[in-house]
């Protein structure tokens, strides 16, 4: 049995290489000149993973700019280990850093970062890449763990296991079997919730009609590869953008709770003063939360904070750019917005005497049911509607006139940050990151074009808010409507989960998490694998956190968003994987079992 150090490392994606650049960073200080075995455990290449792998379509995009994404520090990032600049996707590989690059140029920038990484590891320190399944964990707490893989007849020994398993399969819940059985006794097509890229979409007929539940980023890849994808091509530019069709495209009917796509990116450039964040949700605020007894419960402790702290980041950058859409003093708005308990008739009262025009006003509520209430004569009608909507949000989010909008996706990522301090004792569940998404994580605005592109020539048609899908055994087809048009039914052949599996711990594709949770370990109620704030160990049944098994990763209740980093914004997951690379290194370097004497550097 080897004697030497080990860590496993299981997930090779852009977390388990954003892991081990913070290990290779951290080394020299912590664990100078001694030996260390590191196994990376992936069936997919270290560095682009799965989801970013660059076999997969050119025509599929990133969301993010290529100058808004990097994997590496800067001095913004909290800290204990050392910065190690490094460029960005834009400047790594000399694109206009305005463009939204490709799946596989970005595959190509991580395959290069994990490069770096693993060659920036001293002397003594060997990587193995094991392409292959993590199938399970065991092994004493107090004593070296076992780490089984798919078609090994021996475990791997490890010292310690750093979870960044990143996006998963997911078994299918009760409705999703329930549909699946429907289709196959009369069969349909039923694609459930996956990564689209990994779809197969060949079952999807031409010229048939399909239903589509989702209108976010997997509904975008999925409008690409069933339009582009099979030769279809787009004409002109902006507003006059036209779809040219192969003939080769099912028709898609698409709907969501909302009815509407995720907000546009905004295309342009937060300048001049900033909003002074955190200000009403920040520490202190964090502290006072967590240094009571009792469950905090997101809706009635967190949300009024977070609402609070939107605002303020929206009505500063408001008064401050565009003071003559205001009609009172700042330091007085400021003054009794401050002294105004969250959310409320009095702080509704204030706005409402500040801000004359309520085009101008941030109303969280109606940002996330923007169709609520409203009723649509036909499905022509809604079609029309719809288009307006989202001709009027790409005008407003590439317009700096709206530059409150920046601001309070700034606000975003500072509530992000606190919330991550708040893991070990609340879920904020899953509709708090659809929201965030939903207004923060949006499409690139040309991917709205074409999708305007694609209403108008009728390969897309608009359903409405609140679909509801039912499975009709008399006629054995799928049926969909919406309360935007009463009385409007659609029927179809083929129905499509158009979102990624929920990452719960209960239902997930993931041996090894499976068995985690079967032997204990604590998860939230929404099914998330619990770990300690403090540095990411794994928080067992009795609230203990494991000392040799660590998690990162949206898996977990550290989840930190679903976008890379943007360069100079604190990068919440560095500091997260700095914390627990530092804590992995010290481990080892305090462990009982050590070599006597270190190894010459």
């Amino acid at each position: 049995m080897s004697l030497s150090p080990s860590i496993v490392v299981v997930g090779a994606g852009p977390r388990g290489t954003g892991f081990l650049e913070r290990l290779a960073a951290n080394l020299p200080e912590l664990y100078a000149g001694r030996p260390l075995d590191v196994h990376l455990v992936d069936p997919h290449p270290p560095g682009p993973g799965r989801i970013w792998r660059t076999e997969q379509s050119p025509l599929l995009w990133m969301n993010s700019q290529a100058e808004d994404v990097t994997m590496f520090t800067d001095e913004t990032v909290a800290l204990e280990g050392p910065v190690r600049p490094g460029p960005t996707l834009a400047e790594w590989a000399g694109i206009d850093g305005r463009t939204f690059p490709t799946r596989p140029q970005q595959g190509a920038y991580l395959r290069w970062a994990y490069e770096r990484a693993r060659d920036a590891l001293p002397a003594g320190v060997t990587v193995h890449e094991h392409r292959t399944t993590a199938l399970r964990i065991g092994g004493p707490r107090e004593g070296r763990q076992r780490v089984w893989l798919a078609g090994a007849a021996a475990p791997l020994l490890a010292d310690l296991v750093v979870l960044t398993v990143g996006h998963l399969d997911a078994e299918p819940d009760r409705e999703q079997r329930e549909l699946a059985g429907f289709a196959a006794r009369h069969r349909l097509v039923h694609l459930p919730p996956d990564f689209t890229a990994d779809t197969d979409l060949a079952a999807l007929p031409a010229g048939e009609p399909v239903l589509v539940r989702g209108l976010g980023l997997a509904f975008v890849d999925l409008m690409v590869l069933l339009t582009e994808g099979r030769g279809g091509r787009y004409e002109g530019e902006g507003d006059a953008l036209v779809y040219v069709p192969s003939g080769k495209e099912p028709v898609l009917h698409v709907g969501s709770r909302r009815g509407v796509p995720y907000h546009s990116k905004i295309g342009y450039a937060l300048d001049g003063e900033r909003p002074p964040l955190p200000r009403f949700f920040g520490p202190e605020q964090t502290d006072a939360l967590l240094s009571g007894t009792g469950p905090i419960d997101f809706r009635r402790d967190v949300w009024p904070l977070v609402d609070k702290e939107l605002g303020w980041a929206h009505y500063h950058r408001l008064f401050s750019t565009h003071p003559e859409r205001t009609s009172l003093a700042w330091s007085d708005f400021e003054k009794a917005y401050e002294e105004a308990p969250p959310r409320g008739a009095e702080i509704a009262a204030i706005v409402a005497a500040a801000v004359p025009d309520p085009a101008d006003r941030l109303d969280l509520d109606a940002l996330d049911h923007p169709l609520d209430g409203l009723r649509f004569a036909s499905a022509e009608a809604l079609q029309h509607g719809l288009r307006d909507y989202i001709t009027d949000d790409l005008n407003r989010r590439h317009d700096p006139a709206h530059s409150p909008d920046a601001a309070v996706f700034a606000g975003l990522l500072s509530v992000y940050g606190q919330l991550l301090r708040l893991g070990k004792r609340m879920d904020p569940g899953a509709w708090w990151h659809g929201f965030f998404s939903y207004l923060a994580s949006g499409p690139p605005g040309p991917r709205l074009r074409q999708l305007l592109a694609l209403s108008r020539a009728g390969v897309v048609r608009f359903l409405g808010p609140q679909v509801t899908v039912e499975a009709d055994e008399e006629r054995g087809v799928f049926r969909a409507s919406s309360a935007a048009v009463p009385g409007e039914w659609t029927e179809a052949r083929a129905l499509v989960e158009a979102r990624l599996p929920d990452p719960t711990l209960e239902l997930t594709g993931s041996p090894l998490l499976r068995a985690l949770y079967e032997e204990g370990a604590r998860a939230t109620a929404s099914g998330l694998l619990m770990v300690d704030p403090v540095d990411g160990r794994l928080l067992e049944h009795d609230g203990r956190p494991h000392p040799r098994r660590f998690a990162l990763g949206p898996h977990t209740t550290a989840r930190a968003g679903g976008a890379f980093t943007r360069p100079r914004t604190g990068g919440v997951a560095f500091g997260q994987n700095d914390v627990t690379a530092r804590a992995a290194l010290t481990f080892l370097r305090d462990r009982e079992c050590r070599l006597p004497t270190p190894l010459s550097a």
